[in-house]
């Protein structure tokens, strides 16, 4: 289907925005929401079908809500019609209704009428909409970038079926907008237009999920760039800024400076500077980092660089990971930051990190010692046969519930894996070790000692 031929109008096909002329007109050249519009999707068997019910598309900008409707109306052997809830009242509700209600019963035609920024109608207006959505006279398909749970009432609720339009992520985007410079027909495929790959890049970024975003910018870019010599329309990084109006920090989320920014956040931390590491982890943030991978590296931060220095620091780390996921950006920038500014000024212990660094090596270089008799599983029958649990000591049977006793191989006794430092709560664990010391620790396990638990 063509978008402009029910129009016949050549000039709007010339001088729409690029946004709408390439909008999607069949299922098929619909790009993201797999989620509800697969193959086999719920919403997407309904449409080709033709057995729509009503629906609420909810969503952020330029996710694909109207382009939706647009399809529908291509598909659907209903009467379609389209109200914006900006400039409509209740006598167009009204007249709607009444021309709904005579074409079913004169020409057996459903109504599909579609209403743009539905959040926009108040009480009175939505309730005008009930009686023909309730007894079938229309199907209503209404577009919303409000939360409809909140800004519909219920009784138009009740009667809908809300799908959530999630925003786009870079492919789709980077899909959309190679299809409008290579389309000749409806996008800009008639111009000789170069991009660069990180002017193209810094576009996806910066669009955050919105086609119409990145299309107005990429349009804007091509239009007010002089061709050269050779015909050919060239799209510098700088031109990208100046037609999405953001600037591009130096970050390339694949390259070295991703994994240089990286670097930066964890030593800042690591070197107790909540200054720099700030700084880094603002930096991350405008460049478009996902919040995902800042937070996993503040959680490697707190085992690998705190450890039990601050036994909370991972705690506080895995809060934010979890926080993070559930609330999101723009305010998952205040977790993180909470989070990374706590572990900076926390206490720093690298004991664990080498405590596990040091257990692998020897389990690479050393023999693998057998398990100590007294150690091994004697919980089933015939394990005491075979000399399992023999002179083990249970622990809580003792003064401070700790009694000297050989735990490693006997290749291995003698082998100290964990130092703790004297920082922070190490100091207490390195205090507590010293004091078990004093007692004589068994270097070896003797068989002939008396058996405890």
């Amino acid at each position: 289907m063509d978008l402009f031929s029910c129009r016949g109008d050549r000039f709007l096909r010339r001088e729409a925005p690029l946004a709408l002329r390439m909008r999607p007109v069949t299922l098929e050249e619909f790009v993201g929401q797999e989620h509800i519009l697969g193959q086999g999707r719920l919403l997407r068997r309904a449409i080709e079908g033709d057995r729509l019910s009503s629906v609420i598309l909810y969503g952020p900008p330029g996710t694909g809500k109207t382009a939706l409707a647009n399809i529908i109306a291509g598909i659907t052997r209903s009467h379609f019609q389209s109200l914006n809830a900006v400039t409509s009242g209740v006598a167009d509700i009204r007249r709607v209704m009444e021309d709904a209600s005579d074409r079913l019963r004169m020409h057996e035609t459903r109504t599909i009428l579609f209403i743009d920024e539905v959040h926009r109608f108040n009480k009175t207006q939505q309730d005008a909409l009930l009686p023909a959505v309730e007894d079938g006279t229309v199907i209503f398909i209404g577009a919303t970038t409000e939360n409809p749970f909140f800004e519909i009432s219920r009784p138009l609720l009740s009667r809908s079926r809300v799908f959530r339009f999630e925003p786009l992520d870079d492919e789709d985007i980077s899909l959309i907008l190679r299809r409008a410079l290579e389309d000749k027909e409806r996008g800009l495929g008639e111009y000789k237009v170069v991009v660069d790959e990180d002017a193209f890049c810094h576009i996806v970024r910066c669009a955050n999920g919105d086609a119409r975003t990145a299309l107005n910018a990429i349009e804007l870019a091509v239009l007010t760039t002089e061709a050269d010599e050779g015909g050919v329309r060239c799209i510098t990084l700088e031109i990208a800024e100046e037609s999405i109006q953001e600037k591009a920090l130096v970050y390339d989320k694949s390259g070295d400076a991703h994994y240089d920014m990286a670097s930066a956040l964890i030593k800042s931390m690591r070197g107790s500077d909540p200054d720099a590491t700030v700084y880094w982890l603002a930096r991350m943030i405008a460049s478009g980092e996902k919040p995902e991978f800042i937070a996993r590296r503040i959680l490697i931060h707190a085992a690998e660089d705190i450890g039990l220095a601050d036994p909370h620091a991972l705690l506080v780390a895995s809060a934010a990971a979890w926080a993070v996921n559930f609330v999101g950006w723009p305010e998952a920038k205040l977790i993180l930051t909470q989070a990374a500014i706590y572990l900076a000024t926390a206490p720093k212990s690298n004991s664990c990190y080498l405590a596990i660094k040091n257990a692998s090596s020897d389990l690479e270089g050393e023999r693998t010692g057998e398990v100590p008799h007294h150690l091994r599983d004697a919980s089933y029958k015939g394990a005491a046969s075979l000399g399992h649990g023999k002179g083990y000591k249970y622990p809580h049977d003792y003064p401070g519930n700790y009694i000297f006793q050989q735990y490693l191989p006997d290749n291995l006794v003698g082998k100290t894996y964990y130092e703790p430092s004297e920082n922070g709560y190490e100091r207490t664990i390195k205090e507590r070790f010293a004091s078990r010391k004093k007692s004589q620790p068994v270097k070896k396990h003797d068989p002939t000692m008396p058996s405890g638990r």
